[in-house]
């Protein structure tokens, strides 16, 4: 019966969230319900019984989204101080969040001892004595192992084109000049000195 409730209060918030992801004006709110919408996905995780993808979706997708906001910040220039002073504004409702996410905890914590949703099949054939991560691995690199290169050319691309649309000359800023870089002697780099005791190092 847990599982039932679990389930259905993950996916309604994860529904819900990813709705408010794509409708709120405010870009900073949009990252928030979409941390959100990470948070209730890797609970959906967890109760199928993928442990370490639910892992994956907590470190890796809410720690990108964290630098994703920090960028959002850095190119919209957001008023840094008028949105402080809106904390306290929002404080009621950022603690109801708060209280219903350390809910969702304790229920997906009794969901997960109660054992994992049984699905009809499985998605992959994988045998179900096999944990999670060598379950993975053994689909990546066997049966899906193109489409898993080609994920990660993707990926290239497009760290390849966010480092051209972002590069541009500034005035006052020198270019990066890598054949004088990679020329540069380790003599001439640092410089070995042995200060008196008691003295500082002069520059």
């Amino acid at each position: 019966m847990i599982q039932a409730i679990a389930f259905y209060l993950f996916a309604i918030v994860v529904v819900g969230s990813g709705a408010m992801t794509i409708s709120s004006r405010n870009p900073v709110h949009s990252v928030m319900w979409l941390i959100l919408a990470f948070f209730n996905a890797a609970g959906l995780m967890v109760l199928v019984g993928a442990e370490f993808i639910a892992m994956l979706l907590v470190i890796v997708y809410v720690g990108a989204v964290a630098v994703l906001f920090l960028f959002v910040v850095m190119m919209l220039d957001i008023d840094v101080a008028e949105m402080r002073a809106g904390v306290a504004r929002y404080f009621a409702i950022g603690l109801a969040l708060a209280v219903a996410l350390a809910a969702e905890i304790m229920i997906g914590i009794g969901a997960w001892s109660a054992g994992g949703v049984k699905i009809a099949r499985r998605a992959a054939p994988i045998d179900s004595a096999v944990p999670n991560i060598q379950a993975i691995g053994d689909l990546l690199y066997t049966r899906y192992l193109f489409v898993f290169e080609g994920a990660g050319l993707v990926l290239l691309v497009a760290m390849i084109g966010a480092i051209v649309l972002t590069h541009r000359e500034r005035s006052g800023v020198r270019p990066q000049n890598i054949a004088r870089q990679n020329a540069r002697r380790p003599q001439d780099a640092t410089r070995n000195v042995q200060p008196p005791v008691g003295e500082g190092v002069q520059l």
